[in-house]
């Protein structure tokens, strides 16, 4: 159950009711100021991509609006525009930072590594994010962009492992990024980062099988995966030497850790019933964490209605709508917040655990026992 009334599609189509997804763009002169400043205002970009918007979600509360989800992809222009335009802005935020950074006398090697974590915090907060809801349109524009931003944070392969692997086999054994009820971020990390990689790989290798195609069939995107990768690995160290280098994987690994953070949360504990001969259920929007706080979505374009994005995948972010507590698991607060519970294994069972458990009991309570599910040794979906 979603709630209502949904919002016209005139209203939807007004520049101000879009404009708040984009205050990410502020963040990037925010970058510049710090660059320019050095000292203690390296620490300013992690601090307003993450903290502001906790107190912004305080302040200005939740936000059960759901748009009409028929709404023309002409009256969303104002959201696809914030969207598609991320990827130049990123790109060149990102190597002229790296040109002006590396060399700089005036900053220190701790402020530069500081001030890069920052940057690695907002193209994985947002540029991936970005790259995410760009991935899933159909404009060949869009899915490039989408190529462009995974590629600058070397994690190319996450649209891969995205597209055919997570969408269709979420909730399973077979999902690398369905973090298992149990399963600290510690562990989940390294192991999705190497599972994740081998599930994309093989995705597109079988893919290509069906067609008759070697996997060294130059359709096979890994090879777009690699050549755009290497080009801005090659643009770092042209314009900042082996320091602009170190900069660059610097705010990757930043990046990637910004996302697998957020994936270990939007599905913690939350698995497909297994229907036996290696059958699974349907997708519903009850396999994946909901959470309406409304500046963390404006920041996150609403990423946090999860449970609807699963459940129909084709939507763009203005029109993903809103599942009540009687359709979909809530988190308690909006992402940024349990990010930071993940990262304190103690802090996030206390939470997360009770919460599991009252959604196993309400949506399964004729399974009594739940290890298959918990160590992922249910059958392998076919």
């Amino acid at each position: 159950m979603t709630s209502s009334p949904y919002v016209p599609a005139a209203d939807m189509a007004k520049l101000t009711r879009a404009a708040p997804y984009a205050l990410s763009v502020l963040l990037l002169p925010l970058a510049w100021a710090s660059a320019v400043t050095g000292g203690w205002t390296v620490i300013l970009l992690p601090l307003f991509t993450w903290y502001l918007f906790v107190a912004l979600d305080f302040a200005v509360g939740l936000d059960p609006d759901n748009a009409d989800p028929d709404t023309d992809d002409d009256d969303l222009f104002w959201y696809r525009a914030i969207t598609i335009a991320w990827a130049p802005l990123q790109f060149i935020n990102l190597f002229a930072l790296i040109w002006y950074v590396a060399p700089a006398d005036h900053l220190g090697v701790l402020e530069k590594l500081v001030l890069f974590f920052g940057v690695g915090a907002v193209t994985g907060t947002v540029g991936i994010n970005y790259a995410h809801e760009l991935m899933h349109q159909r404009s060949k524009l869009e899915r490039w962009c989408a190529d462009v931003l995974l590629a600058m944070v070397l994690y190319s392969h996450f649209r891969s492992e995205h597209m055919l692997v997570h969408h269709r086999y979420v909730g399973t054994p077979r999902d690398t990024v369905t973090a298992r009820m149990g399963e600290n971020f510690y562990r989940f990390y390294p192991r999705v980062l190497k599972e994740s990689l081998i599930s994309a790989w093989n995705a597109e290798k079988d893919m290509l099988a069906r067609k008759d195609l070697p996997w060294s069939d130059m359709s096979n995107p890994f090879f777009k995966y690699w050549y755009l990768q290497g080009t801005f690995l090659v643009l770092a160290f042209a314009l900042g030497g082996w320091a602009g280098l170190g900069l660059f994987l610097m705010q990757a690994g930043v990046a990637i850790w910004q996302l697998e953070l957020v994936n270990y949360i939007e599905h913690y504990g939350l698995t497909r019933k297994h229907l036996g001969d290696g059958k699974y259920e349907h997708v519903h929007p009850r396999h994946s964490w909901n959470a309406t706080h409304r500046a963390s979505n404006w920041l996150l374009i609403n990423l946090q209605r999860h449970s609807d994005h699963h459940y129909k995948p084709d939507r763009r972010f203005p029109v993903l709508q809103n599942h009540t507590e009687a359709d979909a698991p809530q988190l308690p607060y909006g992402y940024p917040v349990m990010t930071m519970a993940a990262m304190l294994p103690r802090v996030w069972k206390r939470i997360m655990h009770p919460r599991v458990r009252a959604w196993r009991d309400m949506y399964y309570p004729e399974i009594t026992d739940w290890t298959a599910y918990n160590k992922a040794t249910n059958p392998r979906p076919r």
